[in-house]
């Protein structure tokens, strides 16, 4: 089973958990699981069918960018961090 990371910011729609265990080929998939597990994450990863702006995935160590049709292993370990923006 892949382990998602819960940022702190969301762990109170975990009940404080940080590391869940998910199921799913994908980040779509996953997402749904999770919000299986903890209704109403959902709306804070997604927006419009796709990943929140605000929110990046790092999927074994590499930053996700193939959206939520990104493959996940079963052993994969998923980070959901805020994006960090800025910068002149």
């Amino acid at each position: 089973m892949a382990t998602a990371i819960i940022p702190s910011l969301l762990r109170g729609l975990t009940g404080g958990q940080e590391r869940v265990g998910v199921t799913g080929r994908n980040l779509r998939q996953v997402i749904a699981d999770l919000e299986r597990q903890f209704p109403g994450i959902r709306a804070h990863l997604l927006e419009d069918d796709d990943l929140k702006p605000s929110i990046a995935v790092s999927i074994d160590g590499e930053i996700a960018t193939g959206g939520l049709m990104e493959p996940v292993g079963q052993e994969s370990e998923i980070h959901f961090l805020p994006a960090i923006g800025g910068g002149a």
